[in-house]
């Protein structure tokens, strides 16, 4: 893997209006790095793996992880995914209302790179959307 491929950012995210401010973020910063979106913890894992008719996701990707969402909640979520052999050491950023210290602690064992509180629309996603940007650019992603 060289520098210059693009990281993949996968999206778990079932509120369509987080998803429409991720993607307005994206546009308005310019980014062109290819966005999957996945509605809850299941359909993440078939698009990592390549099941139900999903292209597996290449590497090198970066996960934005809510927590609060239907059939598979984000915490569910990084206990499955960190015991799959093929994704375990993925980045994952949680990107969630949440500010309950139970659910950080669980997050940070799970070792997700950051957990970031949404607090309002534009101006918060914007500078999530800076920290993801500038993150990408220096950190070296697992194989």
């Amino acid at each position: 893997m060289t520098r210059s491929e693009p990281v993949t950012v996968l999206l778990l995210e079932d509120d369509l209006v987080h998803v429409k401010a991720i993607r307005r973020a994206f546009k308005e910063r310019r980014i062109g790095n290819p966005l999957r979106v996945a509605e809850d913890g299941l359909e993440a894992l078939a698009i990592l793996r390549g099941e139900n008719g999903h292209q597996p996701l290449s590497k090198p990707y970066m996960i934005l992880l809510d927590l609060n969402m239907p059939r598979m909640n984000g915490i569910e979520f990084l206990r499955e995914l960190r015991q799959d052999p093929d994704h375990k050491r993925a980045v994952v950023i949680v990107l969630t209302t949440s500010q309950e210290q139970p659910d950080r602690d669980q997050a940070y064992e799970h070792h997700v790179a950051g957990y970031v509180v949404k607090s309002g629309f534009a101006d918060s996603f914007m500078k999530v959307i800076d920290l993801i940007q500038a993150y990408w650019k220096v950190v070296e992603f697992p194989a």
